[in-house]
């Protein structure tokens, strides 16, 4: 564990992995293993890809080693026009012209702890094991140097890079630097990346690794809902909970680029880093650019494996600050319910229904300021809007602590409307072309975060806001893409994109760092930013403006390969839902959402009696099971049936689990159902019990007939007040038995086959869903006997 350097070989070492590169005579860097630990005493000559002979068509480096290529050795970093014919980490004009750049080891310094950046957002040391590498390189032809700077994070197996150049000669141009480069050979490897878009981000895509370049990227000026910026490898043999597993993924919210090459000679390079597109950066003498830091890890325990590091790290060594592991309150947000159209009597009469269902937190969504009565006018002011709010936020606020919740607020503070105030006074501030009409995105356009008038203005408007009313959540939105990027205070507008993302760390910093109680959730037309730069300043991100549970299964199973369910905002919405006109039944609305942190957004008031029932029960449960839902061990399964999924979490001591089995469309007369369960020790004994829900009247429509002694008509009065008052219980099932037993898989009664109805049948159907918790009896005997 650590970092060490002996005989020219660095070694870093997690709790369970090995990352070692060696210095070369020539002065490059070659990788030689990353993996599964392998003793640090041993020769590590075993590990190199070998050079005993040339290659055909191969640009020899050293003319006294007419074996030694760049092309056909794992490197570590690889310079540009020196005879590595792969993708280049670094495109650099240097300041006589030359576009070639060869970087040979100078020195380097092991420290302990991490090496923050100065205006870019890294990871961070939680308990004193983190230790850091910085090695300094130097161009053979020109005065500029390179920092590779490496941090282990032991506990979370994961290593960060990043990299540094810095200009001691004359004016260069910086066109590509990557945060890392890793070459490694192949095993067969899947490429899996998390793409979609509006309303379907991060949909898992898998793909083989083949003979040339895949690309990972954005150029939407965010992180994107298009293309994740974080990827992984498996081996040729990986599943969910087996084989070797690689990770990656980018501490940065902007346009992003990764890159996957396999060479000819089955050498596989990763890239990942700012997306070279439209970027470009000046460096005078004495001046430096910094990347952005990526972040690595392996495991050889499979998908899982390398999902629950990358969890671990997110929660302990990215989110900061008061809301570090505490469990975040059950919300309402007044958006689906009420979009623009709401008064303070609305708004208060959806609160008292939140509360007296179990909500801990009122957020009202946009709407609330300007002349806001659409999306066509009132973006970027914030006086409050009397006609809606006569009493003010204050008033508002001071109302809804008075009901016993938190009150919380909705802002996007870097777009603006044409129509505002803001902008008649301010049109240079907006970002548009130099000539010719700038492009609208939901009738807005974005504020120019590189000026510095903006931010200010930015940071006093929101402070003003959160010092003067008593809230204790925010929404941070963001809903255009970035296009005309173009900034008259800027001489280079290669700049433009990075210098936003700055810009927009810096107001963030600026107002969250000193109002830490707040609990700040990010979002950009749901999953448009979800990443590991905003996740330093908010603990969680609204994942999708998608609630559909069925849609959000792909969504958050997305997510859920590199970040934890503690940072996925996930909402009860009503049903046909606005995004797909699917109609869900509110159980699986639940049960799905349970798996993230969990809020309301409907109107409550139109409820049926036994639906506001329902939801009273679901708070009841989520509070009880808050903490290993948000925070427990989060597995995926290999799944035996196209329509079912199947996810479940672990408390961290083991003591409880909560599994979910999703269905998304019935098939007649279907095979038998199992639930799959893991983690469990072998010779405990657990109790293991479905959560209790309703199947509403409505949903099994002219069939209750066959279960009632009088036939009813299925659109008549009397079912359609029974509908407000009765319900069908759900079957389920209960079984005490040794984790051994259990994890050999539980059969599960039998869905309705339509051949008639009993007490015992899960009445799933399409969308249908059961939640079970698994928990740990104190007393163990011996034998085993089940029970139902």
């Amino acid at each position: 564990m650590g970092i060490t350097y002996r005989d020219g070989v660095f070694r870093l070492g997690t709790d369970n992995s090995s990352y070692i590169f060696r210095i070369r005579k020539q002065g490059q860097l070659e990788q030689l293993h990353y993996g599964f630990p392998v003793p640090e005493e041993d020769d590590c000559e075993v590990l190199a890809v070998k050079q005993d002979i040339q290659y055909g068509s191969s640009v020899m480096y050293d003319v006294g080693d007419s074996s030694y290529c760049l092309d056909s050795i794992c490197c570590e970093w690889s310079g540009h026009g020196r005879g590595d014919y792969r993708q280049t980490p670094i495109e650099v004009r240097m300041c006589d012209g030359s576009l070639s750049s060869d970087f040979v080891y100078m020195s380097h310094r092991i420290s302990e702890g991490c090496m923050p950046m100065e205006k870019l957002p890294t990871a961070y040391d939680e308990d004193g094991s983190c230790r850091s590498l910085e090695i300094t390189m130097k161009d053979r032809c020109h005065e500029v140097y390179l920092k590779l700077y490496y941090t282990v994070f032991p506990r979370a197996d994961v290593i960060s890079r990043r990299a540094v150049i810095i200009n001691e000669g004359e004016e260069i141009s910086l066109r590509r630097f990557m945060s890392m480069s890793l070459d490694i050979p192949d095993k067969g490897f899947r490429l899996h990346t998390l793409d979609g878009g509006w309303i379907k981000e991060t949909h898992h895509h898998v793909r083989p690794v083949e003979y040339g370049i895949t690309v990972n990227s954005s150029v939407t000026g965010n992180s994107s809902n298009r293309h994740n910026a974080g990827f992984f490898l498996s081996a040729h043999n990986a599943n969910e909970d087996f084989g070797e597993c690689y990770g990656f993924n980018l501490i940065y919210s902007g346009n992003h680029f990764g890159l996957v090459e396999k060479s000819n000679h089955d050498l596989v390079r990763i890239q990942t880093g700012i997306n070279p597109l439209s970027f470009e950066w000046n460096l005078k003498k004495g001046e430096c650019f910094e990347s952005p830091e990526a972040v690595m890890t392996y495991s050889d325990k499979g998908l899982n494996g390398m999902s629950g590091n990358f969890h671990r790290f997110v929660n302990h060594n990215i989110v900061r600050g008061e809301w570090k592991l505490r469990e975040r309150p059950v919300l309402i947000n007044n958006w689906e319910s009420c979009f623009f159209k709401f008064d303070e009597d609305k708004l208060l009469s959806l609160a008292r229904n939140a509360k007296n269902a179990g909500a801990e937190l009122f957020v009202m969504d946009d709407g609330w300021f300007g002349n806001r009565s659409s999306d066509t006018a009132g973006l970027g002011d914030y006086s409050v809007n009397s006609k809606k709010l006569p009493h003010g936020l204050e008033g508002l606020a001071d109302k809804i602590e008075g009901m016993g919740m938190r009150f919380g607020l909705w802002f996007e503070p870097e777009g603006v409307n044409p129509d505002s105030e803001l902008y008649r006074a301010h049109p240079d501030w907006a970002v548009k072309p130099p000539a010719g009409e700038p492009c609208l995105g939901r009738n807005q356009l974005l504020l120019d975060l590189t000026r510095e008038e903006v931010r200010e203005y930015i940071v006093r408007s929101v402070g003003d806001i959160l010092d003067s009313v008593s809230i204790s959540y925010v929404k941070w939105d963001m809903n255009r893409h970035i296009s005309d990027a173009y900034s008259p205070v800027l001489d280079n507008q290669g700049e433009f994109y990075h210098r936003y993302i700055l810009g927009l760390y810096e107001v963030l910093g600026r107002i969250f760092r000193a109002r830490p109680h707040i609990l700040l959730e990010s979002c950009s037309s749901g999953g448009n930013r979800f990443d590991l730069g905003m996740l330093c300043y908010s603990p969680q991100i609204w994942a999708s403006d998608n609630t559909d549970p069925v849609e959000r299964l792909k969504i958050q199973n997305g997510l859920s390969y590199l970040y934890p369910q503690s940072t996925m905002g996930a909402h009860v919405s009503a049903a046909p839902h606005q995004q797909t006109l699917r109609d869900t039944p509110l159980s699986t609305r639940f049960n799905v959402s349970a798996f993230g942190v969990l809020g309301y957004e409907l109107e409550l008031k139109y409820l049926t009696r036994e639906e506001f029932r329902e939801v009273r029960e679901q708070i009841e449960f989520y509070k009880k099971y808050r903490k290993t839902l948000q925070f427990g061990t989060f597995f995926r399964f290999d799944e035996r049936k196209d329509n079912k999924l199947h996810w479940q979490v672990s408390a961290p001591d083991g003591s409880e689990h909560v599994a979910g089995h999703f269905q998304t469309l019935c098939c007649a007369s279907e095979g038998y159902d199992e639930l799959p369960v893991k983690n469990l020790e072998r010779n405990a004994k657990y109790a293991l019990k479905g959560k209790k829900q309703r199947i509403l009247l409505k949903r099994v429509g002219g069939l209750v007939k066959h279960v009632l002694p009088v036939e009813l008509d299925p659109n008549g009065l009397i079912m359609h007040t029974g509908s407000k008052f009765f319900s069908i219980p759900d079957g389920t099932e209960s079984y005490v038995n040794y984790g051994a037993t259990l994890m050999a898989g539980v059969k599960l009664n039998n869905q309705f086959m339509g051949t008639g109805y009993n007490e015992r049948l899960h009445m799933l159907g399409d969308c249908g869903s059961v939640l079970y918790t698994i928990e740990r009896l104190k007393e163990k005997k011996s034998g085993s006997r089940s029970k139902k």
